[in-house]
């Protein structure tokens, strides 16, 4: 399963520092507007203690994490839906991810401009929210233009496409993103049309020391960092980190909300202890399609699984074990896979 999250926000607000804190790349964080221009692109693995605990059982040649690719994309401005800035080159990028990882800067710095004179959070989430409201709006009618000649000609399916689009337009126009609502039976247009409104959103607020002790509020896909921190730690070990008294790293909580966010839960393969791995997928999978993401034979041949829960496994002491206890469990293609399953397929 190939996972994007896109970082965005207004330029010089952190987004390039954060990009380069998760990925530990050389990219450019020069202070001034869209240095960065084609995105950078790099892959974060995902912290999970439990991937390391299944290994010291299996002992296994291989251990491989889940893995969430992040890409760095250029500083949108007001009126980018117009071709401001780099205006639809932009929003193209966004389109292309599953998530959207918005950095909003709190901290003051008179050495780093602002596009907008000063910083001011609520009015910069605003711009964002308005320029991503828009471009839907403008893909929306579009497709309602296409979607309403077929309705004339006697398509059943374009008219109520149309219908079901209509009230995605109102929504917007009310000022509402899509991921605020109930999307339904609009999944499928939504993912057709690659809604930007209606991906996850997690808001990354970057602030300065000061800022940090005075900021409280939070939500489940909201959080706050010192990025310029951040960035410098990420090339520090944890020796080096303990000697200066710096704090622990808060990236590897954002890398698990933008997981979260993504509606992903995750089961482990043994591969017969050749390698012990991670694997995300959405909640509500079945077996043989999760199966299928290891390999398509999983899926096509699929007969039956050996699941059991990790920590079961982990309190076994071994597969063979687990396996003596009765605690490995047989099961069939309508099981739906539940967090931390470690999994054998048979076919």
């Amino acid at each position: 399963m190939n996972l994007k999250v896109g970082i965005i926000g207004l330029p010089n607000v952190g987004k390039s520092t954060l990009f380069k804190a998760l990925t530990r790349q050389k990219v450019d964080i020069s202070n001034y507007p869209f240095c960065t221009i084609d995105p950078n692109t790099g892959i974060v693995k995902v912290p999970d203690n439990r991937l390391l605990k299944i290994a010291e059982v299996i002992k296994p040649e291989k251990v491989t994490p889940s893995v969430i690719e992040f890409v760095d994309i250029a500083g949108l401005v007001k009126n980018a839906h117009k071709g401001e800035g780099l205006g639809n080159q932009f929003l193209s990028y966004v389109r292309e991810v599953n998530a959207i990882c918005e950095v909003v800067r709190i901290f003051s710095d008179e050495k780093v401009s602002h596009v907008e004179g000063n910083p001011d959070p609520k009015r910069d989430i605003e711009i964002i929210k308005t320029e991503l409201i828009m471009k839907d709006l403008e893909t929306i009618e579009n497709h309602l233009i296409k979607l309403k000649k077929q309705s004339r000609a006697g398509d059943k399916n374009a008219e109520k496409s149309a219908q079901i689009l209509e009230k995605m337009r109102e929504t917007l126009n009310d000022g509402t993103m899509l991921n605020d609502i109930e999307i339904g039976e609009s999944k499928e247009l939504i993912k057709e049309l690659g809604l930007l409104t209606a991906k996850p959103m997690i808001y990354v607020f970057n602030a300065d020391k000061s800022a940090l002790n005075i900021e409280k509020k939070s939500s489940p896909n909201t959080i706050y960092l010192n990025l310029q921190l951040e960035c410098e730690m990420s090339d520090l070990n944890d020796e080096e980190k303990e000697e200066l008294g710096l704090p622990h790293s808060k990236l590897p909580e954002l890398i698990k909300m933008c997981y979260k966010a993504l509606g992903l839960i995750t089961f482990f393969s043994i591969a017969k202890g050749k390698e012990t791995r991670a694997w995300p997928i959405k909640k509500g999978t079945f077996v043989p399609q999760a199966g299928g993401i290891i390999h398509s034979d999983f899926e096509e041949k699929f007969i039956k699984a050996e699941v059991i829960n990790w920590e079961k496994l982990i309190q076994s002491g071994s597969w063979n074990n687990a396996r003596e206890k009765g605690l490995i469990r047989i099961e069939g293609k309508n099981y739906i896979v539940q967090d931390g399953d470690v999994i054998e397929f048979k076919i």
